[in-house]
């Protein structure tokens, strides 16, 4: 059996990664969302609180399991036995970074086969970063991440702002 991995660090989990875990759990046997215990970058959230909202984005969806890994994805997928990592790559910006991601992780694991998704349109310009500020600003972020993510945006950042002119 396949096992394909959803690696990211989810802060927060938005729809955009809801409709690539969604159709990549249609694509393979078993995926497993693997949410990045240490990024580099500043996380709002804790890993618990993010492991959270993925459990409950995805709940419901088949053949998923959601885990926590730290360390080298590869070293992580050759432990659950992955021979695919699924990325969402959503304009040609992220092109020339997952491209360099797939070939070092294929140098390091041979046989590594890396699958690009592109998101639905309407989730083309989503990414983590700019719903976090987008709700630390008062914005209305509801579209943009699934009710148990928004929850907790709005608990940390308090109510939404009316919209300008609307």
């Amino acid at each position: 059996m396949t096992v394909a991995v959803l690696p990211a660090s989810f802060d927060p989990i938005t729809c955009g990664h809801v409709d690539i875990a969604t159709r990549a759990s249609r694509v393979f046997p078993r995926l497993v969302v693997a949410v990045y215990a240490m990024p580099k970058k500043n996380v709002l959230f804790s890993l618990d609180e993010r492991l959270t909202m993925v459990r409950e984005s995805l709940a419901g969806l088949p053949h998923i399991d959601v885990m926590p890994f730290d360390g080298l994805f590869v070293d992580f997928a050759r432990r659950i036995g992955a021979s695919v990592e699924v990325r969402g790559l959503r304009a040609v910006s992220d092109f020339e970074y997952e491209y360099q991601h797939a070939a070092a992780n294929r140098q390091m694991l041979p046989g590594l086969e890396v699958v690009s998704l592109f998101p639905s349109t309407q989730y083309a310009f989503l990414s983590s970063s700019i719903v976090k500020e987008i709700a630390e600003n008062g914005g209305d972020v509801s579209s943009m991440v699934p009710e148990p993510v928004a929850r907790r945006l709005r608990e940390r950042f308090g109510s939404v702002q009316p919209a300008v002119g609307g």
